[in-house]
């Protein structure tokens, strides 16, 4: 069925776009239908579940997951937006339909996507997911960090993973990596964040991060809403250790941001301009990583070419 773009949501997604919203999707209807509906002989480690998992405190988080087999993956979504990205398949001739990248890579491996609290799930009308424990925002990069340990370890799915992070969430795997080296087999950054890019931002900056938090939707206001310490999510990678050493693959968008009108337009021009740079730094993270350019998409890849990122991932996963 192909997928209605029910609106776009005024930010520059992570990094200016927070996330198109979609209805009418097949993928993300059978998420959504087969949330909480998890057979009582399944767990997280193996085949299919869905459900809340406890994390401490009187916490849960949502975790999705599917498949069999080694390493795990685990898929990690940008700001502002739920696990629902990762089960949208949104190709556009001459590109043939393609499955999601979460139920492609299932078809691999043992995959896993989860809802952070405050996140947007792709839904008629919008909402945000009421699946994961709200917390207090702005959220810290460490202590999203601490959440996906918290729940991968209290799911009991074992390592070391390969992490797959879009936009801000790439930056929550880049840390996860520095934090947790040893529970770390890999790394896919798509057309994701880089701490590089407050100093190409230069005056701006400010400016930027109000719009990244606060972008102008409905739910803008709602109680929980996701926002993120940009600042300091930046400080705590840069005085993190170094990245452990394992396979990387970089994928970056190459058509401009889909932006919300009233985005102001010396902003978007910024960062069309400093982008490229941002890809580029990511790309010498570790050595003789692929940089994969996903030509005609826009930022968010997972859902224009589900099926190059999952030849990205089981790239991967073959150089462990």
């Amino acid at each position: 069925m192909k997928t209605a773009r029910l609106l776009s949501v005024g930010t520059l997604a992570c990094v200016v776009l927070a996330a198109s919203l979609l209805s009418g999707c097949t993928a993300a209807a059978t998420t959504s239908q087969s949330a909480g509906k998890t057979p009582a002989a399944q767990t997280p480690v193996s085949g299919d579940f869905a459900g809340t998992v406890p994390i401490g405190d009187g916490r849960g988080l949502y975790l999705r997951c599917a498949g069999t087999g080694s390493p795990t993956v685990v898929l990690e979504s940008g700001i502002h937006d739920s696990s629902d990205p990762w089960a949208i398949s949104e190709t556009k001739p001459p590109l043939p339909k393609a499955l999601a990248v979460f139920p492609a890579l299932a078809k691999r491996t043992h995959v896993c996507m989860y809802d952070r609290p405050g996140t947007i799930r792709y839904a008629n009308p919008a909402a945000l997911t009421t699946r994961s424990t709200p917390v207090p925002m702005p959220r810290t990069l460490p202590s999203m960090v601490s959440d996906l340990h918290a729940l991968l370890t209290s799911a009991k799915i074992p390592g070391p993973y390969v992490l797959v992070g879009h936009s801000y969430g790439g930056m929550i795997v880049r840390l996860f990596a520095q934090t947790h080296p040893k529970d770390v087999a890999g790394l896919v950054l798509v057309d994701a964040f880089g701490t590089t890019i407050e100093q190409l931002f230069g005056s701006q900056w400010d400016r930027y991060i109000e719009l990244l938090n606060q972008p102008g939707t409905a739910l803008d206001t709602k109680a929980g809403f996701e926002t993120v310490d940009v600042n300091g999510a930046i400080l705590a990678i840069d005085q993190a250790p170094p990245l452990p050493a394992v396979p990387l693959a970089v994928l970056s968008k190459t058509a401009p941001f889909a932006t919300a009108e009233g985005v102001p337009s010396d902003l978007t021009e910024t960062l069309e301009r400093v982008w490229p740079q941002v890809q580029d730094a990511l790309v010498d993270l570790e050595p003789q990583t692929p940089h994969v350019f996903a030509t005609g998409s826009d930022h968010y890849v997972q859902i224009n070419d589900p099926d190059l990122v999952t030849s990205m991932v089981e790239l991967v996963i073959a150089r462990r």
